[in-house]
C-alpha cells in the first residue's frame, strides 16, 4: 500500500489543473460550475465552494434547486443527508437574489461521478496475501492554515499492493473523521484519496493523527493500520495584542535617568518561535508630547526615563500610546495599540513659605490660654501629606516660654498662643521670630537648590490693664522651732500690688490651716500661734506644716500664695515600746524590743537599755544593734505573767521608765497562747513574799482544825447509844498546799463507800473507839497526798492499823490511836505548808 499526495508534475495535479481549467472554463457568466465528486456523499459533506460574488456583491438570497443540497452565505454547499450518487452526470442549480436591483441570476453545479471498479473476489485457491512494509508507509503531509479551497481539497492520497490484484477498499479514522472536528477528512473509499471539506484554524488544531486502513471484500485486512499525521501550516492571522487593556505605572519625580518605569507585555496566539509571534514595541506617542520623557525598549517591553527633569508640580501624569507589532517589527506585519498610564510619585521638594514676611498682633497681659494669631503658609508639593504638612517653630524672642505655636491639622495653620501671663510692666511688646518647615524630610532633586527655612516675623503688643495683687512667688517658707509656745509671732505672707509695686492696702485671709494652729493679722499678713506647735503632729509631712493665705486688694482681685513652715525637730519625746510582750517557750526564750521615738532621726536612735534593780534576778537585756533589744530569761520559768521594769533612753540621753508585763506562755506563736488570770495555778505576782501575820493565821488555822477533830472524837466516846459517824465520804481533808498543780475533788480519785455503815458498836463504852458490832463494809481512803483509814490492809499506804499493829482488832480504834495517828502528821504538813509560803 502507499500513499500519494499531488505533487507537481504527478497525474492527480494535472487532473486538477484540467479540473480547474474546466471550471473556469465553464463559469459562463456565473452559470455553470463543474464539480468532481466521490459517488458516496455523506449527510453535512462539504462538497464545493462558488463565490456569490462574482455574480451580485450583495445577494440577499441564496437558494438551491435540489433538496439534496444547501447553500451557505459564502457559497459552501454541503448536502442534507447521505447521497449514493450514480456514473451519470448530476446537476442542480443554485439561485441568487438581489432586491435592490431586482435581478436573479442562476448558477449550474454539474457533479461529475467518479466510476467504481468491479470488485475482484479473492478465491479460496488464490495464495495468502502477505501484509508489507515497504510500500504501506506514511509520506509527511501538511494543511495550510484558513485555505481557501476549493473544497473539498485533496491532501493525499494512499495505496495498497494488493489493489493490484484484488479489489481493495480504504478508510480512516481520528480527529477530524469520527472524532471532534468531525468530518473535516474523509477518502475515498475506492481509490484512497483523502480529502480536507473546510478550512482549518492552527490555533485550534495544530495537527490530526490518523490512521489509515486497507481491507477486502470479505473484510481481510492485507496491511497493518497506517498512521496518517496531518499538521497545520500556522498562517499569520492573529494580531499581538496587550496583556492589560488599562495599565498604569508610577514613579517618583526627579528620578534619575535610565530609571525603569514598568514592563508591558503583549500577546500573539499564531505559532511561537516563528516570525508570526516576534513582536516589536513602540511608542507612537506621549501625552503632553514635550519635553520627550520616557522610552522602551523594543523587544523586551521595559518602559524607562530618558531625562531626571520629571516634576509633579508640572505635569504629574503621563500617557504614552503604545504599538505592538509581529513579523520582528515588518511594515506587513500585523499590530495593536495600546494606552499606559504612568503618574508621578510626590518627593517633598518644595519647601513650605509664609504669606507674609510679617505679622503683627496685641494681647491683654496677664491673659493666658489664649489665641492670639494665625499664619497661612503655601507648599506646592501633594497636599495633606508628610511632604506638605508644616511644623512650626519659635526661633528667638520666646526665652521666657510666654508663647507656644501650634499646626491645626485641617487648615495646616500657625496658630500662636499665649501661655504664660505677660506683663505690661516688664515689657511693652515682644518681637517673635517664627520658622516653618514639613513633617517629612527634604529630597534635593537634581535641579533644585539646598533647601532653606522659611521665616517670618511677628510683632506682639502688650496691652496695658489694672491687675490685683500678685502672690509671688507663690510658695513662700518659714522657719520655725518645734514646740512653739502659744502667742509667739511669725512673719506671714506677703503679695505686691504691680501697679504701686507695694503692699498697702492689701487684706490678707487665711483659707487653709488643718490644725488651727495659726490666727492671721488682716492688715500685715503675719501670724500668730495659738497652739502649741508639735512636729509630730499627724498633720506635719515631712517636718512642714502648710497654711494657704488669700491677698485682696479694694476692688475684690485676689491671689493666693502658700505659706510652708518649716518645724526644726526638738528632742521632747523619749522612746516608747509596747506594754506587753509573749515569750513562747516552744519557740524561744527571748522577746524583742523595738523602741519608737517620735522625734526625727538626730533625736532618736541609737538607743540604751536598763533593767531594774529588782528584774536582775530573772531577766537579762542585750542591746543588739542601738534600735532594738532583746529580753532573755535567766532560767526556765513558770508560765506567768511578770512586771520587767526597763528604761530606755534616746541618743541625747532623754529617757522613759516602763513597767514592761511579760507573758511566759505554753505556746509555738503568741497568737496561740490562751493563758489568762483564771487558769494560771497559783498566780501571784512575782517577788511577793508572805509577812508574819498570814504565817500566823495559816497556824491557827491548822489548829482550829485539830481542835474540830478532838471535840468530835470525845463527844463521840461518851455516847451509849448508837452513834454513827458522820459521812466519812462528804468530810474529807485534801491538802492543797504543794508544789504540783492542784486537782478537783472527784469520783475518779475517791474511793466512796457504797452503801451507809456503822463504824462504831452499840455497845461502844467510854474507852473504845470500836467494839464486837458490826464492821465496816467497805473500805475509806484519802489519796492525792492524804492517809488512808480501811478496813483492810492497802498496798503502799501507811494506815491506822500499820500504827496499832497487826493481830489486834481493826474493829476498834482508841482516842489514844487516833490522837497518836493524827497528830505528828498535821504538825507535818503545817510545817510543808509554811516552807512553802517562804518559797
Amino acid at each position: 500500500m502507499a500513499v500519494a499526495s499531488a505533487a507537481p508534475g504527478s497525474i492527480f495535479h494535472k487532473q486538477l489543473l484540467f479540473c480547474l481549467l474546466v471550471l473556469i472554463l465553464s463559469c459562463d457568466a456565473c452559470r455553470k460550475i463543474s464539480l468532481q465528486v466521490p459517488s458516496h456523499l455523506q449527510a453535512e459533506t462539504l462538497v464545493g465552494k462558488v463565490n456569490p460574488k462574482e455574480c451580485f456583491q450583495s445577494a440577499s438570497l441564496i437558494l438551491s434547486s435540489d433538496p439534496d443540497f444547501r447553500i451557505l452565505e459564502d457559497g459552501s454547499i454541503y448536502t442534507t443527508h447521505d447521497l449514493i450518487l450514480s456514473s451519470a452526470r448530476k446537476s442542480f442549480y443554485i439561485s441568487l437574489s438581489d432586491d435592490q436591483r431586482q435581478e436573479q441570476k442562476e448558477i449550474e453545479i454539474v457533479l461529475d461521478v467518479r466510476g467504481k471498479k468491479v470488485p475482484k473476489k479473492r478465491h479460496t485457491k488464490d495464495p495468502v496475501l502477505k501484509r508489507s512494509k515497504r510500500r504501506w508507509a506514511p509520506i509527511p503531509c501538511s494543511l495550510m492554515e484558513n485555505s481557501l479551497g476549493p473544497f473539498p481539497q485533496h491532501v493525499q492520497q494512499v495505496q495498497s499492493d494488493a489493489a493490484q490484484n484484488y479489489t481493495i477498499f480504504y478508510s480512516i479514522s481520528g480527529p477530524g473523521v469520527d472524532k471532534e472536528p468531525f468530518n473535516l477528512f474523509y477518502i475515498d473509499k475506492d481509490t484512497g484519496d483523502i480529502f480536507c471539506t473546510r478550512s482549518i484554524d492552527r490555533e485550534q488544531y495544530e495537527q490530526f493523527p490518523l490512521y489509515a486502513y486497507a481491507t477486502t471484500a470479505d473484510g481481510y485486512a492485507p496491511e497493518y493500520p497506517l498512521p496518517l499525521l496531518f499538521k497545520v501550516e500556522d498562517d499569520n492571522d492573529n494580531a499581538p495584542y496587550f496583556e492589560n487593556k488599562v495599565t498604569i505605572f508610577s514613579v517618583p519625580e526627579n528620578c534619575r535617568t535610565g530609571t525603569s518605569v514598568g514592563q508591558v507585555t503583549a500577546i500573539d496566539h499564531d505559532e511561537p518561535d516563528t516570525l508570526h509571534t516576534r513582536l516589536k514595541y513602540k511608542i507612537l506617542q506621549q501625552i503632553p508630547d514635550h519635553p520627550k520623557h520616557f522610552s522602551i525598549h523594543p523587544d523586551t517591553g521595559v518602559i524607562t526615563t530618558t531625562t531626571p527633569l520629571l516634576d509633579r508640580e508640572k505635569c504629574d501624569t503621563y500617557q504614552l500610546i503604545m504599538e505592538v507589532r509581529d513579523m520582528g517589527g515588518q511594515p506587513f506585519g500585523l499590530f495593536n495599540t495600546g494606552t499606559i498610564t504612568i503618574s508621578l510619585e510626590d518627593e517633598n521638594d518644595n519647601s513650605p513659605y509664609f504669606t507674609e514676611t510679617s505679622y503683627f498682633t496685641e494681647v491683654e497681659e496677664n491673659r493666658i490660654d489664649v489665641e492670639i494669631l494665625r499664619m497661612a503658609v503655601h507648599d506646592q508639593d501633594l497636599p495633606n501629606t508628610p511632604h506638605s504638612k508644616a511644623i512650626y517653630k519659635i526661633l528667638q524672642g520666646n526665652e521666657n516660654g510666654n508663647f507656644k505655636i501650634s499646626t491645626d491639622p485641617n487648615t495646616n495653620e500657625a496658630v500662636l498662643c499665649v501661655v504664660k501671663p505677660l506683663n505690661y510692666e516688664v515689657h511693652r511688646e515682644v518681637v517673635l521670630q517664627i520658622g516653618v518647615l514639613n513633617e517629612a524630610q527634604f529630597a534635593k532633586a537634581a535641579n533644585s537648590k539646598a533647601p532653606t527655612m522659611c521665616t517670618t516675623t511677628v510683632t506682639v503688643k502688650i496691652k496695658d490693664s489694672d491687675e490685683g495683687p500678685e502672690c509671688q512667688p507663690p510658695v513662700k517658707v518659714l522657719q520655725s522651732t518645734d514646740g512653739l509656745p502659744v502667742g509667739k509671732e511669725l512673719q506671714g505672707y506677703k503679695a505686691m500690688d504691680p501697679e504701686t509695686s507695694s503692699g498697702e492696702g492689701l487684706r490678707y485671709k487665711k483659707i487653709g490651716d488643718e490644725d488651727n494652729w495659726f490666727e492671721i493679722n488682716e492688715h500685715t499678713g503675719d501670724l500668730r500661734t495659738i497652739k502649741v506647735l508639735d512636729r509630730e503632729s499627724k498633720f506635719v509631712k515631712h517636718d512642714q506644716y502648710n497654711v494657704s493665705v488669700v491677698a485682696m486688694d479694694a476692688a475684690g482681685r485676689s491671689c493666693t500664695g502658700t505659706l510652708v513652715v518649716l518645724l526644726e525637730d526638738n528632742n521632747d519625746h523619749p522612746p516608747q515600746i509596747d506594754k506587753e510582750v509573749t515569750i513562747c517557750q516552744h519557740a524561744k526564750d527571748y522577746a524583742v524590743l523595738e523602741p519608737v521615738d517620735a522625734d526625727g532621726p538626730e533625736n532618736g536612735p541609737p538607743f540604751e537599755f536598763f533593767l531594774g534593780n529588782s528584774a536582775n534576778k530573772l531577766w537579762n537585756l542585750e542591746t543588739k544593734d542601738g534600735k532594738t533589744a532583746i529580753l532573755r530569761q535567766r532560767q526556765i520559768l513558770d508560765y506567768n505573767y511578770y512586771t520587767v521594769p526597763i528604761i530606755i533612753k534616746d541618743r541625747h540621753g532623754l529617757d522613759a521608765k516602763h513597767m514592761l508585763t511579760v507573758r511566759v506562755c505554753d505556746c509555738t506563736t503568741p497568737s496561740d497562747c490562751k493563758m489568762n488570770i483564771k487558769n494560771v495555778r497559783d498566780f501571784k505576782p512575782s517577788n511577793v513574799i508572805l509577812g508574819r501575820w498570814a504565817i500566823l493565821a495559816m497556824v491557827l488555822g491548822s489548829a482550829l482544825l485539830l481542835c474540830i477533830l478532838f471535840t468530835c472524837f470525845c463527844v463521840t466516846a461518851k455516847r451509849t447509844v448508837k452513834k454513827c459517824f458522820p459521812d466519812v465520804a462528804q468530810q474529807n481533808l485534801i491538802v492543797s498546799n504543794t508544789e504540783g498543780p492542784g486537782e478537783e475533788v472527784t469520783e475518779a480519785n475517791i474511793r466512796l463507800p457504797t452503801q451507809t455503815s456503822n463504824i462504831c458498836d452499840t455497845s461502844m463504852s467510854g474507852g473504845t473507839l470500836g467494839g464486837q458490832g458490826v464492821k465496816t463494809q467497805q473500805s475509806f481512803e484519802m489519796v492525792k497526798g492524804g492517809y488512808t483509814l480501811e478496813s483492810s490492809k492497802g498496798g503502799g499506804h501507811q494506815t491506822l492499823e500499820s500504827v496499832k499493829g497487826a493481830g489486834q482488832d481493826t474493829g476498834r480504834y482508841t482516842y489514844t490511836d487516833w490522837h497518836s495517828f493524827t497528830q505528828p502528821r498535821l504538825g507535818e504538813e503545817s510545817v510543808r505548808g509554811h516552807t512553802l509560803i517562804k518559797n
